[in-house]
């Protein structure tokens, strides 16, 4: 789920430990589960071997003692609930969370077998426009709730989705330095609501949309993706544009719970849930 803003600073050090110690993890024998304390109830989350980066950062994280007594601080029902701002320890009722970070982002690991499913345990981001890496936050993340959607509503999807990658498109011509004025005029234009204006630009830089399309994989749900949010559920949306790194394998109710409360204009609950977290190691069977 895109934050409102994240420190665009990627530390060399950071990723060159964390791709050593992921090769220790390489051969593992063993699943890391992660348990998610919160006052509606606890949340398991199994951890993908397959995103070795964030898998490594989130345990650093957990074992530091980083996420507790920090909030989801951000609750949408019928979608999901976020958290892991740091600025939200000790934060008043009045004060705006989700700009908070840790100092660091990481590369995107975007595994196609991995979807934003009922449970998805995925990495919080800025947003493309910023990020067009799709690096994601080094600390806060978002687990699914979503909702079910019928073969209508997928198709639907797939269409804004395409909507979406051509104005990602848009954004990449206008981030062109040559394009600066260009870009400049766009904004303003955004600002004063002047959509014939808009439409004229988007117009002017169809061609380069076109071309660039040409090159681009249309995204297309596979039958157990469709048949997953058809039955429990989801935000298909955001498939292919956040790292999803692990999946909930016991608590789904609490998450349902915690997107039921009640929330404020910026949809931060109105009474705290604050969490904590310890991880385990077991055996695969």
């Amino acid at each position: 789920m895109p934050k409102s803003k994240v420190l665009k600073c990627t530390l060399i050090g950071l990723i060159v430990s964390l791709n050593t110690l992921c090769m220790s993890f390489a051969q593992s024998t063993s699943d890391t589960l992660v348990v998610i304390h919160t006052n509606y109830g606890s949340i398991k989350v199994r951890l993908y071997e397959d995103t070795p980066l964030h898998r490594q950062n989130f345990i650093k994280l957990v074992q530091k003692g980083f996420y507790d007594s920090l909030l989801f601080h951000r609750v949408i029902n019928g979608f999901m609930i976020q958290g892991g701002d740091p600025d939200s320890k000790q934060a008043d009722i009045t004060q705006v969370l989700g700009n908070g970070d840790i100092g660091y982002t990481l590369p995107a690991e975007i595994n196609s077998n991995y979807f934003h499913k009922k449970g998805a345990l995925a990495a919080a981001r800025e947003s493309d426009d910023v990020n067009p890496e799709k690096a994601s936050s080094g600390c806060q993340f978002y687990i699914v709730q979503g909702k079910k959607f019928s073969q209508a509503d997928m198709l639907i999807v797939e269409n804004r989705m395409i909507n979406q990658t051509k104005q990602n498109l848009l954004w990449k011509y206008l981030r062109r330095p040559e394009n600066t004025q260009l870009r400049e005029r766009y904004i303003a234009f955004q600002q004063t609501r002047n959509n014939d204006s808009l439409m004229a630009i988007t117009q002017s830089v169809q061609p380069f949309i076109d071309e660039e399309m040409k090159t681009i994989k249309k995204h297309t749900f596979s039958e157990t993706e469709k048949l997953s949010y058809a039955t429990i559920g989801g935000a298909p949306h955001l498939d292919g544009n956040y790292t999803v790194f692990g999946e909930v394998v016991d608590g789904l109710d609490v998450i349902d719970k915690i997107a039921a409360v009640e929330v404020e204009g910026n949809n931060r609950p109105v009474k705290d849930v604050r969490m904590s977290m310890n991880f385990e190691i077991v055996n695969k069977k």
